[in-house]
């Protein structure tokens, strides 16, 4: 029950449906705040208690001051928790570690048990082996079934075992998609009381349902385990972006292009931990779909979320996915009632303020490596060309640029060259060169999402096939949407058959490429590209590109929207300028551009208007948790405590909460501590967390050798996350990782001092020989520490390791607060310095003194730096909440909150 100081309970009559709300007119200032601040004021005036949530709390809110810094800290309590797979594994198997270990202190293992609605989709699991046939995705299936049989049994049984929680099975659809075509709210019911859908969930990308008027974002799995459990997360009210649009888009970009513009813009002004909002007459004009792009690239551009207002877009997107009539006349009485309606012509109090005419917006890809780096379609060409030669070493003599003899003549823009000749199983030959697209794939929840770009790529396709035009033969071509009603709009507007002649067959309803599940290459490809160290290409309708996570043989990683992904496809290669050059000949010799092959805006909205329908939705979702014959029929354990397996390699109790005790122990200073790595700047959580492919002669793959795996079984870390032996193993071992205290070397890898002569050896073994010998471990970063993916893994991986203390120049939120998470100290050098101008090496012996001050209740804004080398420094302590205080005087969140239900 709120404590109602502004006296702000009240009801609201929709139809024959009576419910409680809280008005927000109540507390002075309301109206003129930012649509999401007025989310957040409901958010407090609703679950006022007079302790962790004071009048005082919602009367700063009100008073909010635009242009201050952040400093008043609330507790935000959110309606729901959304998890996929890979994050949500670790959390069921914490939650279910955290009932024995309630049980061995005394407590009541059924406390452990969400108390707000949880989801989990299985979305991240299933791997893009097969492709380019009519059977690929039973195929992938069959696969996925096969390699993830423990973990399914396990979500199986976390469904029967916990109140709240929910799963999606397997083959469904993509977490993000299923969240804004069926689990959002858009305003909750619960108790009787009506009230904004808010919700955090276990992917950064969690922020695409920003699309739809809630508020969410994505945080760590540890962080999503203690709102389950009722815990609020513990915030500072944010700095809010006013963005503006103005305008439409002009025929021929796409959702993806402005997606892409908007991103390269904000990374540059500067969004992280803020807030970013949408407003003005160009809001009106964004169609839902486009919205929902535009908020799932939110992490890309290092913003806690992006969100524009409801308004009658968003009804009717509610009514074209199956939301019921009561449902959406609710959703509009509501916003109305509150204030939460879009008027294109407010201007709210913002802290910051940017415009984009949309009229603007041309067509883009990003690249080579990072979502903010927006490349003129118009231009790639040449900016491969440039960018390219930092991934090879050496250029033919010419330097010119070679194409295979089926090719048309491209303008040369003097790339390094070195073509390879490849033998397909056929018997056909073909050359591949540097730029060769080797993977082109539809996938990703940011653009299947959006029919417009995906009715345009299957146009593409048709008119391309009408030509006489397909793939080249090396490329990878996939297709996996976000949901089956991407595959019902294709059938009934008869696109698929177009689709499957390019090569881009069906091949899981899941995130595949994106998250580095692409699979392998045709071995024949593969093998040349290792052979001779060609800098393969890949494009991507996804969000992320970072190095090393779409696949190990691919160097250089291509954002661009769907259709683009096709004509990459057809084309092959990045040196291609595929706005001026013939992606290929028709039938009768002909040339053909992309202005032959491309649809028009109206082309787009006929199979749009055509093809969607209300029927495909409320079809693809009525029993969406049921799953199928094979999802039914897996063997589950009974009881609320899961009988561990102590030969599985999947599913392995962790060992957080060994010899706890009720009291938690002082905190203390940390002397003569190591460097485990010492790293440069926009070092991401995909350098640090396990992901990908797990390579046979890592520690990683030398565990699960050892414990009678076979290589071809060893799946992928994402799939092993159950598992901390595997993922403590491959935890900063990422590919393309440069630890500059092992120069010289990429991956995993470091030099132990606690050897003779510090030689140069994995990171895992290296952390082993340090805890053993009872050595501290620290981290040196750069700028942007932790951007990327809000993988838990990435900070638990780094608490297992041993290491104490991440000092950096800054941080991206999640990760930070994530490291505090699992009691590790995140500092940052003083403001205009860095390890390197510091003279530090990362062979100094470290001691931090001050820490000790929060055994006092208190936070210290600096801790004393010392190195054997003399070199000493204030550094500044991320601690930013008195709530993080308390995690990590606790040595980490589940340790908070595990003590706290216990007492409670």
């Amino acid at each position: 029950m709120s404590a109602n100081s502004f006296d702000a309970r009240s009801t609201l009559q929709v139809g024959d449906e009576s419910y409680e709300i809280f008005k927000l007119d109540k507390v002075e200032g309301s109206a003129r705040l930012p649509y999401s601040l007025k989310v957040l004021l409901e958010n407090l005036l609703r679950t006022e208690d007079g302790a962790n949530i004071t009048a005082d709390h919602i009367r700063a809110l009100g008073n909010w001051d635009s242009q201050a810094q952040p400093s008043q800290e609330i507790q935000f309590t959110p309606a729901r928790v959304i998890m996929q797979d890979f994050t949500g594994v670790p959390c069921v198997v914490d939650l279910a570690t955290m009932r024995e270990a309630v049980k061995e202190l005394g407590g009541d293992p059924a406390k452990i048990n969400p108390l707000a609605p949880a989801e989990l989709v299985i979305d991240h699991s299933v791997i893009a082996d097969k492709f380019g046939t009519k059977d690929a995705f039973g195929q992938n299936v069959e696969l996925e079934y096969g390699r993830n049989k423990e973990r399914y049994q396990f979500l199986r049984w976390g469904q029967t075992a916990f109140d709240e929680f929910k799963v999606v099975p397997p083959g469904t659809g993509i977490v993000h998609q299923v969240n804004i075509e069926h689990l959002a709210r858009t305003v909750m019911v619960r108790n009787g009381q009506a009230y904004p859908d808010t919700l955090v969930g276990t992917d950064s990308h969690t922020t695409m349902v920003n699309g739809l008027g809630v508020l969410g974002w994505g945080v760590g799995g540890i962080e999503a385990e203690a709102a389950m459990l009722g815990q609020p997360v513990s915030m500072l009210i944010p700095r809010v972006v006013g963005f503006k649009l103005t305008g439409e888009l002009p025929a021929g970009t796409t959702a993806t292009d402005l997606v892409l513009t908007i991103t390269e813009m904000l990374r540059k002004h500067g969004v992280v931990g803020k807030f970013v909002e949408f407003y003005g007459e160009g809001v009106a004009a964004t169609s839902l779909a486009n919205r929902a792009t535009i908020g799932n690239m939110s992490p890309e551009f290092g913003s806690t979320a992006a969100i524009f207002p409801i308004d009658g877009e968003t009804l009717n997107y509610l009514k074209l996915t199956g939301r019921s009539e009561q449902q959406v006349a609710l959703v509009e009485a509501y916003a109305k009632e509150q204030g939460l309606w879009l008027d294109p012509a407010a201007e709210p109090d913002f802290s910051e303020k940017l415009e984009l005419d949309l009229s603007t917006v041309v067509p883009s890809i990003a690249g080579p490596k990072r979502p903010q780096d927006r490349i003129v379609l118009s231009e790639a060409a040449a900016q491969f060309a440039q960018d390219v030669r930092n991934y090879v070493d050496e250029v033919d003599e010419a330097g010119k640029e070679s194409f295979p003899a089926s090719d048309a003549p491209a303008v040369s823009t003097g790339a390094p060259s070195k073509p390879v000749t490849v033998t397909a199983p056929d018997g056909s030959t073909y050359e591949i060169d540097h730029g060769a697209v080797t993977v082109a794939a539809i996938t990703s929840c940011t653009n299947t999402s959006n029919p417009y770009v995906m009715v345009a790529a299957a146009l593409v396709a048709k008119k391309a096939v009408e030509k006489g035009l397909t793939r080249k033969p090396w490329v990878k071509t996939t297709l996996a949407p976000g949901s089956k009603v991407v595959t019902d709009y294709f059938d009934k507007a008869g696109l698929t058959p177009y689709l499957d002649k390019v090569g881009f067959n069906l091949v899981g309803y899941g995130c595949t490429t994106c998250i580095g599940n692409s699979g392998p290459l045709p071995e024949e490809v593969s093998k040349a590209v290792n052979d001779h160290d060609l800098a393969v290409t890949s494009v991507l309708s996804g969000n992320r590109n970072f190095e090393g996570r779409i696949n190990p043989d691919v160097k250089m990683n291509y954002l661009a929207s769907p259709p683009l992904v096709v004509a990459y496809a057809i084309a092959g290669s990045m040196k291609v300028d595929i706005t001026k050059d013939a992606l290929g000949v028709d039938t009768e010799g002909n040339p053909v551009f992309l202005k032959d092959i491309w649809p028009s805006e109206a082309e787009v909205n006929d199979v749009v208007a055509n093809a969607i329908g209300e029927d495909m939705f409320n079809k693809s979702y009525q029993d969406v948790f049921a799953g199928d014959a094979q999802w039914q029929a897996l063997s589950i354990p009974t009881g609320n405590t899961f009988e561990w397996d102590a030969e599985s390699t999947y599913v392995r109790k962790p060992p957080y909460f060994e010899g706890m005790q009720m009291e938690p122990a002082p905190v203390t200073d940390i002397t003569g501590a190591r460097v485990l790595a010492k790293l440069g700047d926009s070092v991401t959580t995909d350098h640090i967390s396990p992901a990908g492919a797990i390579k046979a002669d890592t520690p990683a793959g030398k565990y699960l050798t050892e414990h009678g795996v076979e290589r071809r079984d060893f799946n992928s870390y994402g799939s092993r996350r159950g598992n901390h032996e595997v993922m403590i193993r491959g935890t900063f071992a990422n590919i393309r990782l440069r630890n500059q205290i092992a120069p010289g070397t990429e991956g995993g890898f470091t030099r132990d001092f606690t050897q003779d002569d510090a030689p140069v050896s994995f990171i895992y073994d290296a952390s082993q020989n340090y805890q053993a010998a009872g050595i501290p471990l620290v981290i040196l970063g750069g700028k942007e520490y932790g951007s990327g993916s809000s993988r838990d893994w990435a900070a638990k991986g780094t608490a297992l390791l041993g290491v104490k203390a991440v000092i950096t120049e800054s941080y991206e939120r999640i990760h930070r607060s994530n490291l505090i998470g699992m009691g590790v100290l995140p500092l940052q050098f003083p403001a205009g310095q860095s390890a390197d101008s510091l003279g530090l090496t990362g062979e100094e012996t470290f001691s931090i003194a001050g820490i000790t001050e929060l055994n006092e209740g208190t936070t210290p804004s600096t801790v004393k730096v010392t190195t054997d080398t003399g070199v000493e420094f204030d550094a500044v302590v991320r601690i930013d909440t008195p709530g993080e205080a308390d995690y990590y005087r606790n040595g980490g969140i589940m340790q908070y909150v595990l003590r706290n239900l216990i007492r409670g």
